[in-house]
């Protein structure tokens, strides 16, 4: 990104912006952008390196849903695999059971 465009503010004027209501994005100059100039300033940023050219028409909004505590018992090679992956292992874990339980589900209604 060009630095024209980086600007810096002190802890104390944010907190002023915040107050007034005055946003920190420049909406007029997003709205300006043509889509290829949008994906052009991605491609340039290290934050979408890993997301810039996955397809999301297929996502679907995940809303959290109520968990229940149980006690299950997993190998422990697959404990293993997902505590390395880091924090948030048991949601992981929970991620991939319920992809199984969905497509199982698919599976069976187009049987």
């Amino acid at each position: 990104m060009s630095k024209q465009h980086i600007v810096k503010y002190s802890a104390d004027e944010i907190r002023k912006k915040i107050a007034s209501g005055e946003g920190q994005s420049d909406w007029a100059r997003v709205d300006a952008m043509t889509d290829a100039e949008i994906e052009a300033a991605m491609r340039i940023d290290p934050d979408w390196a890993d997301t810039i050219d996955i397809d999301w028409s297929n996502a679907v909004a995940v809303y959290p849903l109520p968990k229940q505590a149980i006690s299950i018992r997993l190998d422990q090679d697959v404990v293993d695999f997902f505590k390395d992956t880091g924090k948030g292992y048991q949601t992981r874990i929970n991620a991939v059971l319920r992809h199984f339980m969905i497509e199982t589900k698919k599976n069976k209604k187009a049987s």
